[in-house]
């Protein structure tokens, strides 16, 4: 692992519904620094993710998504990527210039989070069979760019931000 050019940036990657803005709102709060959910900025910029899959792809979302991982490390602070951020190579090589938490989450703990969501790529199935195919392709690409793995199954997300918290500060 290399070090971050800032010493207090830290990313969440994970699985749809992982708990990656909960807990990072959390962190961010306890260490002092902004907090950034890239999903979030490309709505702002771009309109509703499910619009941009319907109306320009997923290959143009991927690009919209690589520039605001991109800025988003370049500003430092506690940032959480949207679960397919890490399906990209450029996005994947951005990160290893950087500490990155691994949110993973069981299928029975996601099937609560995810009731009810319009997420473009749940669309049309059972959600909870589509989640678990989407995590099992990804699963590899977050252990490859991740620093340390946090599960957030079934425990409070004040105590997961804690633990983070905790491993962030021992990095530096």
């Amino acid at each position: 692992m290399t070090n971050a050019a800032d010493p207090l940036t830290l990313v969440l990657v994970g699985p749809m519904a992982a708990g990656k803005t909960s807990v990072g709102r959390r962190v961010a709060r306890r260490l002092g620094v902004q907090f950034i959910d890239t999903d979030k900025r490309i709505v702002a910029a771009n309109g509703p993710i499910p619009e941009i899959f319907a109306e320009q792809g997923e290959a143009h979302f991927r690009y919209l998504e690589l520039a605001a991982v991109s800025e988003a490390l370049a500003e430092g602070g506690v940032i959480s990527l949207g679960g397919g951020a890490v399906t990209e190579e450029a996005t994947r090589t951005l990160l290893k210039a950087h500490h990155v938490a691994f949110l993973t989450v069981n299928e029975e703990a996601v099937a609560d989070r995810i009731r009810g969501n319009s997420r473009p790529l749940l669309a049309g199935e059972d959600p909870v069979e589509r989640w678990k195919r989407i995590f099992e392709e990804r699963r590899g690409w977050y252990a490859e760019v991740a620093s340390a793995t946090f599960d957030t199954s079934r425990r409070p997300m004040q105590k997961i931000a804690d633990e983070i918290v905790a491993w962030r500060r021992e990095q530096q």
